[in-house]
């Protein structure tokens, strides 16, 4: 079972090592500012930023600190060039977990929600980050320890539907895109959400967010048919994109158990628990 390295030489640079360059700086700023910064651009910019000087580029984004390998992740590109990626789901997020307050985040990634959440809820709140990729749980830890975080956890395993072991299959092309299946490249450890909010004294949910390429109905239904009620996030975002890939709607599910849809973005389904 083959392995792609924890870590890369770019990763052992303190931040700022790949600060953009003039010529990067302008290409940015360009896309900031323009309908560039939409998703069919951004790989044909990400290209002409990587002409201009190999690696990745260090940047800010939602107030934190970042290093982002934006050349073979679409994630990251969408940090790079729209300061605005996401934002509708990370408001939702931001609005039901206050300063102090839980956030967990089911495929993590490379951090742009974790990371973002754990600045906004401060020293005294928590994350849970749970990201089974080496490649980008390397990348997350580096983000979190460059915007000087204190109360992010990083959870290097999937999450599944049962203790043990997953294989993911990797995407070259996209970091992101990464996925549970059987044929997978990368044999990882899976735990239950409920095996990780225990192992962590995590007793109560203030914001989830998951995206796990098709895999969510796997970690949510189990999750709410054996965590008590005290434990079920009052908010959560959904990623849908793969929900024909799920064996059971959990959204459905979630609906019968009490929450209700708060809005829908292109990618992600936004629900609220209803008191």
């Amino acid at each position: 079972m083959s392995h792609p390295p924890a870590q890369s030489p770019d990763d052992q640079k303190p931040f700022g090592a790949y600060a953009p360059n003039a010529l990067q700086r302008a290409v940015i700023a360009a896309a900031h500012g323009s309908g560039l910064k939409r998703g069919a651009f951004r790989p044909w910019l990400s290209r002409i930023v990587h002409l201009l000087g190999a690696g990745p580029i260090d940047a800010t984004y939602q107030g934190a600190s970042f290093r982002l390998h934006h050349l073979a992740s679409g994630t990251e590109r969408g940090a790079l060039f729209n300061p605005d990626y996401n934002l509708p789901e990370l408001d939702f997020l931001r609005e039901h977990a206050p300063q102090g307050g839980v956030f967990v985040d089911v495929g993590a990634n490379v951090g742009t929600y974790a990371v973002a959440l754990a600045k906004h809820v401060g020293a005294g709140g928590r994350v849970i980050a749970i990201e089974p990729l080496p490649s980008a749980g390397t990348r997350l830890a580096f983000n979190a320890s460059a915007s000087k975080l204190t109360n992010l956890a990083l959870v290097k395993a999937a999450a599944g539907d049962s203790d043990g072991m997953l294989k993911i299959e990797t995407d070259g092309g996209n970091l992101g895109a990464s996925h549970v299946s059987a044929t997978g490249d990368v044999e990882v450890p899976s735990y239950r959400l409920l095996t990780v909010l225990n192992d962590n004294g995590i007793t109560r949910i203030d914001a989830l967010k998951i995206d796990v390429e098709g895999y969510e109905d796997r970690v949510l239904v189990p999750f709410f048919r054996d965590a008590p009620q005290s434990l079920w996030p009052k908010a959560v975002a959904i990623e849908h994109l793969e929900r024909n890939a799920w064996q059971s709607d959990c959204i459905k599910d979630m609906i019968a158990r009490g929450y209700a849809i708060a809005g829908k973005t292109r990618s992600n389904t936004l629900l609220v628990l209803r008191s």
